[in-house]
Order: C-alpha cells, then sequence, then structure tokens
C-alpha cells in the first residue's frame, strides 16, 4: 500500500489549483484523474471567462471567491506570460422594463466589492458596439478571457515542480477512514494511504462521496446537470466586448463570447439532461439562438451560426431550484475526518479556482 499525504480526486483546472496549493505548502499530493488527459470535461467546455463578481448572492462563496480569484487569476497569467485580455463586458437591457434588474445588478456588484461597474446610455453602448442594441447597459471593465489549457498546464507544472504526481485513467473505486487515515482503492486495484483527500471531481463529485465508506448520505447532494450549447459565428466579429443579455434563472443567458483570437462564440443556453456525457449539439437548438441573439444584435445574418460544442454545468440544484452556492464540506458537514467534498463547482470555478484552492488549503490543514 502506496502511503500519500493528500490525494485529489480530479484534474479540472479546480482540481489542478489545489493540488498545487497543497505542493507549494510542501505537502505531499498525489492527483487522480479518471479520464486519460487532465481538463476535458467542464473545464475544457465553457466560455474561458475571467468573470468579476456581479451575479452572485452577496456574502455567498462564489461572491467572495470570484471576486478574490479574479485578483489572483490576473496576476497569476500577468506573472507566467500566459494568454489573457481584459476586454470587458457589457451586460445589455433590451427593455426598459429591465433598467431595474439592471440597477439592481450594479447594486449587488458593489455589495461583492464590484466597484468598477459603469452604467451606460444607449448612445454610450452605440459608440463602444455600433451593432448593439440596447435600452442601456452596465460596463464591466475587469471581465476577461483567457486560454484555459495553458492555465491548467501551468497549474500542473508548479504541482509537478514541488514532487507533486498525476496519475491518469486512475478512477477512484472506493474508500473507508480508518485508524486515523483514508483508505482509498483504484479502479486498477492500487491502494493508498492518506491523511488528507479532496474531491475536486466536477460533474462526478457526487458518486465520488457516495463511494466513501461512512460519509454522510444526506451530506451528499443529488447531481443535476444543465447542459450548454455553443455556437460559433461564421466570418468576422463585429464585436471587441463580451455581450451579456440580462441573466436567466440557471444561466447568464445567450451571450457572446470572444475567444483570444477575436473569434466569436454565442451560449451556453439551458437544457437539462439526465447524463453528464451527454454532449452532443443539437443543430435545431440554434433556431432559439437566432431569436435570443437579435434581441441585442439585430443584424445577424441568417445562417450565420455553426454548431461548435456542449459544456456541462456541475449543479447541485434543480430547474425549478434557486441556484445553490458553491458547497465545500470538512468532516463537520459528512463525517469523515481528512476528506474535503466539493460540490456545485460550475460558474465561476474557474474565474475562482485559485481562492477556491486557498480556501480548501486551510480546510486541509485545520483538518489533519
Amino acid at each position: 500500500m502506496e502511503r500519500v499525504d493528500c490525494v485529489v480526486v480530479g484534474a479540472g483546472v479546480v482540481g489542478l489549483a489545489v493540488a498545487r496549493r497543497l505542493a507549494l505548502a510542501g505537502r505531499d499530493v498525489l492527483v487522480l484523474e479518471a479520464c486519460e488527459a487532465f481538463g476535458t470535461e467542464t473545464s475544457a467546455r465553457n466560455s474561458e471567462v475571467i468573470h468579476a463578481g456581479i451575479y452572485y448572492p452577496p456574502n455567498s462563496l462564489k461572491a467572495k471567491l470570484c471576486v478574490q480569484g479574479k485578483q489572483q487569476l490576473y496576476a497569476y497569467l500577468e506573472e507566467r506570460h500566459l494568454p489573457f485580455t481584459r476586454c470587458g463586458k457589457l451586460i445589455v437591457a433590451t427593455r426598459i422594463e429591465q433598467m431595474a434588474s439592471l440597477l439592481h445588478l450594479r447594486e449587488q456588484a458593489n455589495a461583492n466589492g464590484v466597484h468598477d461597474l459603469t452604467l451606460l446610455s444607449a448612445e454610450q453602448v452605440a459608440a463602444m458596439e455600433p451593432e448593439l442594441r440596447c435600452v442601456g447597459a452596465l460596463w464591466s471593465p475587469s471581465t476577461g478571457i483567457l486560454d484555459s489549457h495553458a492555465l491548467m498546464v501551468s497549474l500542473l507544472g508548479d504541482m509537478e515542480a514541488r514532487g507533486g504526481v498525476l496519475a491518469l485513467n486512475s478512477p477512484l473505486a472506493q474508500a473507508e477512514y480508518a485508524q486515523g487515515a483514508i483508505y482509498l482503492v483504484a479502479n486498477d486495484g492500487t491502494q493508498l494511504h492518506a491523511k488528507t483527500v479532496v474531491n475536486a471531481a466536477g460533474l462526478h463529485a457526487c458518486d465520488v462521496a457516495r463511494k466513501c465508506a461512512g460519509m454522510r448520505a444526506e451530506a451528499i447532494p443529488v447531481a443535476r446537470y444543465a447542459k450548454g450549447s455553443y455556437f460559433t459565428l461564421a466570418g468576422r466579429s463585429p464585436f471587441s466586448h463580451l455581450v451579456y443579455p440580462m441573466p436567466e434563472a440557471a444561466g447568464l443567458g445567450v451571450h457572446l463570447t470572444l475567444d483570444l483570437g477575436g473569434r466569436a462564440r454565442f451560449g451556453p443556453d439551458v437544457e437539462w439532461v439526465a447524463h453528464a456525457a451527454d454532449l452532443a449539439v443539437d443543430p435545431a437548438r440554434g433556431d432559439a439562438f437566432y431569436d435570443a441573439i437579435r434581441r441585442y444584435w439585430p443584424a445577424l445574418p441568417d445562417g450565420a451560426l455553426q454548431p461548435a460544442y456542449a459544456g456541462m454545468r456541475p449543479k447541485i440544484s434543480g430547474p425549478t431550484e434557486p441556484a445553490a452556492d458553491f458547497v465545500i464540506q470538512t468532516a463537520a458537514e459528512h463525517g469523515v475526518r481528512g476528506w474535503i467534498n466539493l460540490f456545485g463547482i460550475e460558474s465561476p470555478g474557474l474565474t475562482s479556482a485559485l481562492a477556491i484552492a486557498d480556501h480548501v488549503a486551510l480546510l486541509a490543514e485545520e483538518n489533519l
């Protein structure tokens, strides 16, 4: 049986950030990843946006860790010369009755510590983006975009430089706390003995938690899967900033994002599905995209949208429930000493990754 100080289950951006942070603290780290490569699920199928911290209830983990994580992420990207840009974002009201909600968003952002938002008139928006149509907008200059794969490569490199190890094709089969340690068995039969386990398995975090004997069943939420499809724009984008409509119940609406080459993509929409692997893009969903996009870009040409890819939000709240906060659990909640669960790490998980890692590292020290 191999003895290791810390095991992190899941090598998405959050798992890698946590593993890096633990390794930088001098701890022996092993990352178990079920797939054949790191970061191939939620971390590879998103908008790659660095969020400002606008949308989340004040004092929630999402709000606190997003605002903190944004600052840390920009500093890290600059220090490592990783590709990113602070392109800024416009949140647009397309009907006059949405202006009150827009003002509420600004108040909420201010409560979260985001003090750089500016309310713009339709004329001011048109000066920035002539193709955009709205009655008013919030301008968020600290919103940006990055290359998520480059970020994960860098986080992995930092971990490995401190002696951390990534084991691919290594799904967890079972785990149990006994005699002051956590005993784990991988699907290939490998047996591990660890002081600390961090469940950062994203879409599969609830399933991983259920594999640990002694974990309180009532502490493990039900996994919900909200699929989001993306469509790319054929031809050159007329926009140089991100454009978001007013947020919807389960997401942020069909918004316009840009990649680092300036190419435009639209999405994600929201489609509740039964399985995390349901990632095929139905071209017919593009019909609803045209209607949604033309509310703020009336000149979108017919036939300009092409199916691109889909991502899956690892939700722990259902379609009729309020959006859940990040859930970060220790033994106080679930009963297994040394084990930390990360549930519902959807957006803004990418932006928050370094802050989540700091939070988890502190909890890991407190729960040895």
